[in-house]
């Protein structure tokens, strides 16, 4: 990968968790959102329901044909 080897891609990464600690449980976190979210649009269903509620057709009059 890239002409580097474990021993390199080990030391490349120790790199990065010494400098970008700070950033590592924001990261997990955001990560782990977009994990649940995606497993929940997985279980909802795509249909859409479009039925009018009860409070939405009091406010409006009932049309009436001419």
């Amino acid at each position: 990968m890239f002409g580097l080897g474990l021993g390199e891609l080990v030391i490349v990464l120790l790199i990065l968790i010494i400098l970008f600690s700070r950033r590592l449980p924001d990261l997990g976190d955001s990560l782990g959102k977009g994990i649940r979210k995606f497993r929940r649009s997985l279980k909802e269903s795509d249909e859409i329901d479009i039925t009018p509620n009860e409070a939405a057709s009091k406010d409006r009059p009932a049309k009436r044909s001419p």
